[in-house]
């Protein structure tokens, strides 16, 4: 949420697909109410396709207040890849398990 940085969701994944893009923001939107949100993405095809195939508004924004959730992902990605550093041969599920952790923590504390 560009308004708070609160993480609203987290998924570790390797890559980046429609499939992936699409069971994110199913899941996004079990815990949120975001239909009336406008989501701000990047390039990313998966993305743009994943919010019209859920009916969700979304904005191509290079910068603006894509800027602040851009500081907020590059923390959060600074901090996964110290966690990488530490535990390299850690499974997955695991690190994912770690993000969630992070995020829930971040959210108590901003």
């Amino acid at each position: 949420d560009p308004e708070t940085n609160e993480l609203l969701h987290t998924k570790l994944e390797p890559t980046r697909t429609n499939v992936l893009a699409h069971a994110f923001f199913s899941e996004l939107r079990e815990k949120h109410d975001v239909d009336d949100a406008v989501f701000l993405v990047d390039g990313a095809t998966p993305l743009k396709d994943a919010c019209n195939r859920h009916g969700l508004d979304f904005r191509y924004e290079k910068h603006g207040n894509r800027n602040s959730v851009e500081r907020v992902f590059r923390e959060v990605k600074r901090r996964t890849n110290a966690f990488s550093n530490c535990f390299s041969h850690a499974e997955a599920e695991t690190a994912d398990e770690w993000l969630k952790s992070f995020a829930f923590a971040w959210n108590q504390l901003i």
